[in-house]
């Protein structure tokens, strides 16, 4: 019976190793680099670029992380004993161009090459966000991501309230909260970031102190204002995303413009009644709302926020949608709803999608756009219509 040595050996003769120098020169070409170490490991340090995959995870994340099995990957470890098996199993899996680094980030180390430092989650993190990390498209990586990201919730009613519960819960680390309304006893029955104990306060009051109370590693910042062409580009400027929660014609087309001319991205969201639709707005990758809706809906046609009414639990259905997109825009995961609207009918309990295309006469994102500053339209609320379908 052979023991390691010979196992070890024995594996080493059936892939490929390289030195520091060839590493790096293969990674200069394009390899992928693969880390097999252990988490604790991956955190004092690693080589730029790596993907990290512990050696007990490798069969069942390097699809996910290597699609093409004809790439060059190098594989590392601490000192070269688990990549030379991670090597074979990679070979086994279908890699026809794995090589494992000798002597691993040890001799990297020695040789001066450059690593990179990771932030590390604090243990509370690590318990608080432990079944997210689970999450291969997540992750510690993705998690660190979440943390530095900065989340403006404009309205914090309806829509913000499920909205910015879940994004603070996720760990998004900066969210602000944008409303000029104080909160009102018929908030209540939806407003699910508001209690008995908060009517007459500001909402951007009430609803900070209930993220902060959720998950004290948000930073929440209260924008108690209205929106207007004179402040809306220096209150969206420190954000990444926009999470439109609003429920006036003015306040949507002024975000959106704004946002195509900064290029941020807006999360869409609209209610009525038992009716609910969302989309994303990226500006260079699809419509933008002025794309969908050329011209508000004339006022006279626009039912009144007192009139329309909303179902209570409707606003958690559409905000949910919100923040899901909102978190694959800022991982970078998934399909999101670009150039999609989905629209929800919570009597039939069903959901329908319309294709949606950008208008190259748009105003703000056309070819030859007309609108080059923000502008402020007439107030008026409104739930807009579904747009004509372009394909299904």
């Amino acid at each position: 019976m052979s023991g390691f040595k010979e196992l070890i050996k024995r594996v080493k003769g059936e892939i490929r190793e390289v030195n520091v120098e060839q590493a790096r020169a293969a990674i200069a070409n394009g390899a992928a680099i693969v880390d097999v170490r252990e988490a604790d490991e991956w955190a004092d340090g690693h080589v730029p670029g790596a993907v990290h995959i512990s050696r007990g995870l490798l069969e069942q994340r390097i699809e996910d992380a290597v699609k093409d099995k004809a790439a060059v990957v190098v594989a590392y470890c601490a000192g070269g004993t688990r990549s030379a098996f991670a090597a074979r199993t990679l070979a086994e899996l279908g890699y026809t161009n794995v090589v494992s680094l000798v002597g691993g980030f040890g001799k990297w180390k020695e040789a001066g090459q450059p690593i990179v430092m990771p932030a590390t989650l604090s243990a509370e993190q690590k318990r608080r966000y432990s079944r997210q990390l689970l999450v291969p498209e997540v992750g510690e990586a993705g998690q660190q991501r979440l943390l530095k990201s900065k989340v403006l919730l404009v309205g914090a009613g309806g829509l913000g309230s499920p909205a910015g519960l879940y994004l603070a819960a996720a760990g998004v680390g900066t969210l602000g909260l944008l409303d000029s309304d104080v909160v009102d006893v018929s908030n209540l029955q939806r407003q699910i970031l508001h209690t008995n104990a908060s009517v007459g306060t500001p909402k951007t009051t009430s609803g900070a102190a209930t993220i902060r109370a959720l998950n004290p590693d948000v930073n929440v910042v209260e924008h108690n204002l209205r929106l207007d062409s004179g402040n809306v580009m220096d209150v969206i400027a420190p954000y990444d995303v926009i999470v439109d929660g609003c429920d006036n014609f003015s306040t949507k087309y002024l975000v959106n413009d704004a946002a195509v001319l900064t290029k941020k991205t807006v999360i869409y969201g609209s209610i009525y009644r038992f009716e609910g639709q969302a989309t994303v707005f990226t500006p260079g990758a699809g419509p933008c709302y002025r794309c969908v809706f050329p011209e508000p809906t004339p006022s006279e046609l626009a039912p009144s926020c007192d009139e329309a009414g909303v179902l209570g639990v409707l606003p958690g259905t559409v905000g949910l949608i919100q923040a899901t997109e909102t978190l694959k825009v800022l991982l970078g995961r998934g399909r999101s709803l670009v150039g999609r609207l989905l629209t929800y009918d919570a009597l039939e309990s069903s959901y329908r999608e319309y294709k949606l295309r950008r208008d190259p006469k748009c105003a703000v994102c056309g070819d030859a756009p007309t609108i080059r500053e923000v502008t402020d339209l007439e107030w008026s609320c409104h739930f807009e219509p579904k747009p004509v379908p372009v394909g299904l």
